[in-house]
């Protein structure tokens, strides 16, 4: 008899896995052979330090340094680790760096430990010194905006990345021919450009083409779209595209007033993004960083897939959804930066010790103490 008539299944264990699909949260914006792997572990050392590098930021703000533990298990946001992790078991990871102790009131409380203090102090020492280069790059952040204007919490949020000391908000009051604070509505505080330096709307790719300008020119790319039916020999093609490589159109010109889908103002927003990472301690920036600014570079939600264009100058690493963008050419083939900021090396220094689980004799971090 035939049996077409019974339902059968596969076993489970027969059954073909369905491959997930991949999201924008975890794929990798690089595969092989693209890869920098000396790159990506930049990422990767930044996301490892984020929980020291976040806690020195806000215990450093706060009365005496210090934090009652109850509170700190709370803040996970604000410290740097997950929702839901013991804050704890990141504390124990830095004991050169942080320390837990019970106050006179019963409960324990979290702070720095003394070698912690007087890296404080070395890096206020740093900020200090390093107060008129900061100014120069936020002047040059505002050259760049379409009002020359920009509110005060957007640098205080990228100032990491800069350099620019959390009282900067308060020093700016010192330059009265540089900045202007104004309100901009809704309770915040706006950061105006009071005089335009012609000596400094000079971006580093017109630094570098003067230098270099063969160089320049084959750093970026802008082949132009023509009809099939023109029938260009193949030198006459690269004749035209060459006319259309380098971003001659200055990040420090207006680019609200160009057409947004032109190969001129894709040119801007590229000069735009590549003056904005060469003043940047690291020349790198999350795309957190970049989008604070999207409305005053006049950026669009296309600078992903414009910043993949462009190889030679960019490398983006990390995810999809969370990527990073690096100058290439600020770093060698180790991975280190060409050229060092004095903050960059103390962070150097900052990350060492917190991989380290006790004082060694003799070590910097003991003469440090002492």
């Amino acid at each position: 008899m035939s049996t077409s008539f019974l339902v059968t299944k596969t076993p489970k264990k027969l059954r073909k896995k369905r491959k997930k699909k991949d999201s924008p949260r975890t794929k990798r914006v690089q595969t092989q052979p693209n890869l920098i792997p000396h790159l990506e572990r930049i990422v990767e050392r930044d996301a490892l330090f984020r929980f020291i590098n976040k806690t020195k930021q806000f215990l450093s703000a706060q009365p005496e340094h210090v934090l009652r533990l109850d509170d700190a298990g709370k803040l996970h946001r604000e410290l740097g680790f997950p929702r839901g992790r013991n804050v704890t078991r990141f504390i124990l990871r830095h004991p050169l760096l942080l320390q837990t102790y019970r106050h006179t009131d019963g409960k324990m409380w979290l702070g720095f430990t003394d070698l912690m203090e007087n890296l404080l102090m070395e890096e206020q020492a740093i900020m200090d010194s390093m107060e008129q280069d900061r100014v120069a790059k936020v002047r040059k952040l505002l050259m760049m905006t379409s009002q020359k204007r920009v509110p005060l919490s957007k640098i205080h949020h990228c100032r990491t990345v800069f350099g620019i000391p959390d009282d900067f908000r308060d020093r700016v009051k010192k330059y009265p021919n540089y900045f202007r604070v104004v309100d901009g509505g809704g309770g915040k505080r706006v950061l105006e450009l009071v005089n335009w330096d012609p000596l400094l709307a000079v971006s580093a790719i017109e630094r570098e083409f003067v230098v270099d300008e063969d160089g320049a020119k084959r750093k970026f790319r802008f082949p132009v779209k023509y009809g099939r039916d023109l029938g260009l020999e193949l030198e006459d093609t690269r004749k035209l595209n060459l006319l259309n490589t380098l971003p001659l159109v200055s990040p420090y010109s207006d680019g609200s007033k160009l057409d947004v889908w032109t190969i001129e103002a894709e040119k801007f927003r590229v000069g735009v993004v590549h003056e904005f990472l060469s003043l940047t301690l690291e020349k790198k920036a999350s795309i957190h960083h970049l989008v604070e600014f999207k409305e005053e570079f006049c950026l669009t939600k296309h600078t992903y897939h414009m910043l993949l264009k462009q190889p030679r100058a960019f490398y983006l690493a990390g995810t999809e959804m969370n990527w990073v963008v690096f100058l290439k050419d600020a770093y060698d083939e180790s991975g280190n930066l060409v050229d060092k900021d004095p903050q960059v090396m103390f962070n150097e220094k900052l990350f060492k010790y917190a991989q380290m689980q006790e004082m060694e004799t003799g070590s910097e971090a003991e003469i440090e103490m002492q």
